[in-house]
């Protein structure tokens, strides 16, 4: 069981733009030549900013998509947001260190997925219960907005698993992410 961001960053390290759009990413199209389906197969439960949470109502409920995820999803935010009919959306706040063993608990064996944001991506790390990075980067820069990692992370150094190209569009690099008692 491992908890993992996976997802997509532009050139530049930005998951979205200033204003939290990750149309920018709809350009390069289907998922299933992705490592996606593989990779969805293996997540028992979900972490969610509220920004991603906000995205996914906007362009997928509201224009009539169900809910993507089987898994339950915990939507960490500080402001009062609408659930999602017939998923299982549960809204949290606060340390991420202690919703985590729940969120273990229910993936029963599989996979934690950090979906984003980045500083929620950060939030676990520094807690230290972050264990991999699965990154596409895509070859488009935007020159700001959500950083993938807003963290100084230099010690112990994230290590390399894999580069993968897919397509002749996304390198995907997976990294470890060494715990203190793992140096």
């Amino acid at each position: 069981m491992t908890t993992q961001f996976y997802g997509a960053s532009s050139l530049d390290g930005f998951l979205a733009t200033p204003d939290h759009d990750l149309g920018w990413l709809l350009q390069f199209g289907d998922i299933e030549g992705s490592s996606y389906p593989a990779f969805i197969r293996d997540v028992g439960a979900l972490a969610m900013g509220s920004h991603t949470y906000d995205w996914m109502l906007k362009h997928a409920i509201d224009a009539g998509q169900p809910w993507p995820y089987t898994a339950p999803t915990w939507v960490f935010s500080t402001r009062t947001l609408r659930a999602v009919e017939g998923a299982d959306v549960r809204f949290v706040r606060g340390d991420v260190q202690t919703v985590h063993a729940t969120m273990l608990q229910a993936a029963a064996g599989r996979n934690v997925w950090i979906v984003g944001g980045g500083e929620l991506v950060a939030q676990f790390h520094d807690a230290g219960l972050l264990d991999e990075l699965i990154v596409q980067m895509a070859p488009v820069t935007l020159g700001n907005g959500t950083p993938l990692l807003p963290r100084r992370i230099t010690q112990p150094p994230l290590r390399l698993k894999s580069v993968t190209m897919l397509g002749h569009v996304f390198a995907e690099m997976r990294y470890d992410v060494p715990h203190k008692a793992d140096t």
